[in-house]
């Protein structure tokens, strides 16, 4: 869920083992802090630091993987206060860009839509309307490689997630789940409830950037019926990006 900006703007640090440093600049789902939280990611790549193995940026919070024989915890803490100080949360160019994703909320690809509209009251019209009406932002990447979770779902859509996984869904399965939204690159088995589906390959190897979309991005869903999916999941498998990327849009929380 959103919250408001009144989180402070000195982040905390927390120890994660021996050898991983959490950064975290808030304790809500908010655009903000996670704008804070990619501006250090960039900041602290641009640097180059010795010592430094992995970045992971998260929703409110950056985990530094370091080598602890080669950067020192105070010397990453000094870096990371003044680069938090010198970057107020600036966009960043490949996390600044809006893309209309194609879905398909029929049939088999919405394997879970008719329980969702049992749990929000909703009927089918109403809920592919707020589903596809939203603007999401791509928090951050987890779970597994393009997983992308997203911010912005509409309260009428805000359920719980299950209380058991369903079994595996498909590869571009749309989902909502706990307040939030996501979009899956691979088959797995979820806690989440699937809407749709997308025909675009969000997680392509080959591609000279392997993921099409990244933090700070944001998506709306466009419906498509299972027809349209058909042609574009062909033309996307044969290696044509389908989504629309445009301006972005207004961003809302």
């Amino acid at each position: 869920m959103t919250g408001g900006t009144s989180e402070p703007i000195v982040p905390r640090f927390y120890d994660a083992g021996e050898t991983a440093l959490v950064v975290e600049f808030g304790r809500t789902v908010d655009p903000a802090i996670n704008d804070r939280v990619l501006a250090l990611d960039a900041a602290l790549a641009a640097e180059k630091l010795v010592g430094i193995r992995e970045l992971v940026p998260t929703y409110r919070s950056l985990m530094i993987h370091y080598d602890p024989l080669a950067v020192s915890r105070a010397y990453l803490c000094e870096t990371v206060l003044a680069l938090a100080a010198r970057n107020k949360g600036e966009r960043q160019t490949l996390g600044d860009r809006h893309w209309t994703l194609p879905c398909c909320y029929e049939g088999p690809h919405g394997e879970d839509l008719d329980e969702v509209c049992r749990l929000t009251g909703l009927s089918r019209d109403a809920v592919i309307q707020a589903h596809s009406s939203a603007d999401y932002r791509i928090y951050m990447y987890g779970f597994a490689p393009a997983y992308c979770y997203l911010g912005g779902l509409p309260e009428a859509l805000a359920i719980s997630r299950r209380e058991k996984p369903r079994p595996p869904h498909a590869a571009g399965a749309v989902m909502i789940g706990g307040g939030l939204a996501s979009v899956t690159s691979f088959s797995m088995p979820t806690g989440w409830y699937v809407l749709g589906r997308t025909p675009e390959q969000l997680y392509q190897p080959a591609r000279e950037n392997p993921f099409l979309l990244m933090p700070g991005d944001t998506i709306r869903f466009e419906p498509i019926d299972a027809d349209l999916f058909a042609e574009l999941e062909e033309r996307a498998l044969a290696g044509e990006i389908v989504a629309r990327e445009s301006m972005r849009a207004e961003e809302g929380p």
